[in-house]
């Protein structure tokens, strides 16, 4: 009985320095002596350093852990989070750092931590069953299991100690020890059954074959769903807490340029265009130093949760350029400068890679109390007060802080809800919001918009160099291929939309660390992801790609191509995609698993079903088949892509709302792929005039081409059409086909941009 409640229970100076500082950490005792007290000092993942001077005897995931707990007959207690994981921290301060909760944790079990980032598949598979016991999941993830790895009891987050009613850890750990001795066949017959609905459910579905692509049905029930959770007066979907939901955006505004005179089409870009706008006045855009935060907490955008997340970064950059693309507001091309800024200074490696994430998390001040969510960020009216007591140009009894404070909602009492502070470590602090306009506080101030505009500058620029002397938050180094995939495909597409050749120089420098640093050539295989050791040195990781390693490089690397047309990245992405298939593509029913199968220790090989803070990898790969098929003309890939979807069959006829990034793929395939390729000599003036034209807009169901003549190339090479492919009158051309059947040629920017842009037809 005491089982079935546990189970409903719901639980940076530099670089090397700030290495050298968790090293410390995680090898200092209380005595000051420096030696390791559990394996996890010799790990490279910030997350499990960050672990290695508990009283705990951690081991990582592998085969020490499992043989130790089959040879000494112990139950596994594994704890799967990440660096920047506020309720990880809360867990390891309250549970792990206690010397009590270690013995018990070493007498009883064998402890095991994983880094649920470097390793998504250990993650994905024991979140399964948190989320099939407990009906939701989250980090830290705990989970009790057999020495075979099977579990039989998880939660999330439990307190140290018992408390309203629910069992704390200290208690939990008693009882399933208590349990793993007297009663162990039920534990085991419990974990079977709960693991054998699962493996069933995982197995359900059509054969490969038996179905096709979902009808566009799909999409417009999507659409009708989006609809009706819109929040009309505060934008996003759905109720607190709110997160930015990337790939929600980028179906809306993929559906507006499918059906750009339609009332659906409209609306969806008014919801993602009023979304983006809300969230970049809100405090979960960090107004002074730049980039997203996590989520917002309430409904308003205002109180975050603080951690930074390159995937967000990176996916956001991609949908405010894209709105740019199809609006020309320049609020959104702002934002993308604003969020390249902040990545470029606070997540860029020096050798080209980009790091994972900063945390929520931080000292109030240097060396004094503990770390406090959001004490990097946030502001008392006094600080703003004498930071900014310059006399405004037009009234000399009004200082620049009545301004800021006026524009950003700065109060003498604060700004942040008392029930969006539970612990009360946000009481009297300001999260910077922007409810009004630079309109509103303009005329407030009887300042012109220009003047109003140059003051807040300056304001934020003040502010900034203060915070540079607060303690900063831990920032996870960690170099995810996935996540730099995606973070090419901010820049790139930057690049395109503001016509910004630094953007593209950036997503070069990435795509080539991935390149030289987390690629196995000889193999041909990815690397998950590589760190910087104590020395500076770059340390590898000893685990290969997983899905979406490949499936957001592959994307990464066709936009880069895409944006300075070097034919190296796309003849990679053709070699990765092969590759990917190999490796992952399910030959019974499609699609592709997320891990190998290489890996014994790992019990379910998963697909993800969902388009989440990270696209489903089969989402990404629908689109990268699509788009690699029309490129290279390789009639397999688009049948791989449909084969793809034909596999979400059922999620994208039922929950459609769940693949929203996969719909993009639906949309595509009842398009033809628009090719468009570009004839003329390289660097010329005429032919960038071309390619400006073409990047200037928004057109997802197209590829471009840039060919020139008398030159080989891989495409030269791959499509025979381009031989025939001359420019006209000595001038740049440009082709615009369907199936490599194409238009009469073009030699007018004016008349390309009519045939483009689909709005221009109407």
């Amino acid at each position: 009985v005491m089982l079935l409640v546990l189970l409903r229970a719901r639980i940076t100076s530099s670089l090397q320095n700030r290495r050298a500082e968790l090293f410390k950490m995680a090898t200092a005792t209380s005595s000051g002596v420096t030696h390791g007290r559990n394996r996890l000092a010799k790990e490279k993942s910030p997350y499990l350093l960050q672990h290695a001077s508990n009283p705990v005897d951690w081991y990582p995931w592998g085969q020490e852990a499992f043989s130790k707990a089959q040879s000494e007959d112990k139950p596994i207690f594994l704890s799967v989070g990440y660096s920047t994981c506020h309720w990880c921290h809360v867990m390891e301060r309250e549970s792990f750092e206690s010397e009590e909760i270690g013995r018990l944790l070493n007498e009883s079990f064998v402890s095991i931590k994983v880094d649920r980032e470097e390793r998504p598949d250990v993650d994905r598979v024991y979140m399964t069953f948190v989320q099939a016991t407990q009906g939701g999941g989250g980090w830290p993830m705990s989970v009790f299991m057999t020495p075979d790895l099977k579990p039989f009891l998880a939660g999330t987050y439990f307190p140290p100690a018992d408390r309203y009613g629910r069992p704390g850890f200290s208690t939990l750990l008693h009882t399933i020890a208590h349990q793993w001795k007297t009663n162990r066949h039920r534990l085991a017959e419990q974990s079977a059954k709960i693991l054998d609905a699962i493996s069933k459910a995982l197995e359900g579905g059509d054969l490969l074959g038996s179905e096709r692509v979902p009808g566009a049905g799909c999409v417009q029930r999507a659409y009708e769903t989006f609809n009706s959770q819109f929040d009309d007066e505060y934008g996003g979907f759905g109720d607190a807490p709110k997160f930015p939901q990337p790939a929600i955006l980028n179906f809306l505004l993929h559906l507006f340029a499918r059906y750009p005179s339609s009332p659906m089409g409209e609306r969806a870009l008014e919801m993602s265009s009023f979304t983006l706008k809300a969230m970049a006045n809100g405090g979960m855009h960090d107004h002074v130093c730049q980039g997203f935060h996590r989520y917002s907490t309430d409904t308003y955008w205002h109180v975050p949760h603080f951690e930074k997340m390159l995937y967000d970064q990176a996916q956001l950059a991609a949908a405010y350029c894209t709105a740019y693309q199809i609006t020309r507001d320049s609020v959104f091309a702002e934002v993308t400068r604003d969020i390249l800024l902040y990545v470029s200074r606070d997540l860029s490696d020096e050798d080209g890679g980009f790091y994972s994430a900063e945390d929520a998390d931080s000292q109030p001040t240097e060396g004094v109390g503990h770390k406090k969510e959001g004490a990097f960020c946030v502001w008392t009216q006094q600080e703003v007060n004498s930071l900014l007591p310059d006399a405004t140009p037009t009234n000399p009894s009004q200082i620049w802080a009545d301004v800021f404070s006026y524009h950003y909602g700065v109060k003498a009492e604060g700004n942040v809800d008392p029930h969006q502070d539970p612990h009360g470590e946000l009481k009297g602090q300001n999260v910077l919001i922007v409810r009004g306009s630079l309109k509103d506080t303009a005329h407030h101030f009887s300042l012109s918009v220009e003047e109003t505009r140059e003051l807040l500058a300056k304001c934020r620029g003040v502010l900034f160099a203060q915070r540079q002397k607060r303690p900063k938050p831990h920032r996870d180094d960690k170099i995810l291929t996935a996540w730099n995939g995606l973070m090419i495909t901010g820049f790139a597409k930057a690049s395109q939309a503001l016509g910004d050749d630094a953007y593209l120089k950036r997503a070069v420098r990435a795509a080539s660390f991935i390149k030289g640093h987390l690629y196995n050539a000889e193999k041909g295989v990815l690397i998950r992801n590589g760190y910087r050791d104590t020395d500076g040195t770059l340390g590898v990781g000893g685990v290969e790609g997983f899905a979406d390693d490949y499936a957001y490089l592959i994307r990464g690397l066709l936009d880069l191509y895409e944006t300075g047309y070097d034919q190296q990245w796309l003849e990679w992405s053709v070699s990765l995609q092969d590759k990917q298939n190999e490796l992952f593509w399910d030959e019974r029913k499609g699609g592709y698993f997320n891990s190998t199968s290489s890996d014994p220790s790992i019990l379910l090989r998963m697909k993800e079903d969902q388009d989440g803070a990270e696209p489903n990898p089969n989402s990404v790969a629908a689109q990268n088949l699509w788009r690699l098929s029309a490129l290279v003309d390789k009639q397999e890939y688009k049948v791989m892509s449909e084969k793809v979807m034909t596999a979400f069959r059922g999620q994208l006829s039922d929950h459609p709302v769940a693949l929203p990034e996969m719909l993009c793929a639906v949309i595509n395939h009842y398009q033809s792929p628009k090719q468009i390729i570009l004839v003329g000599e390289r660097d010329s003036d005429d032919l960038n005039a071309m390619i400006k034209c073409v990047q200037h807009l928004y057109i997802p169901n197209k590829v471009t081409v840039v060919h020139h003549p008398g030159e080989r190339s891989y495409l030269s090479e791959r499509l025979g059409v381009l031989s025939s492919m001359k420019t006209q009158e000595q001038r740049a051309t440009a082709y615009v086909c369907h199936n490599y059947v194409c238009t009469q040629p073009i030699s007018d920017v004016g008349q390309l941009t009519q045939v483009l842009d689909a709005r221009k037809k109407v």
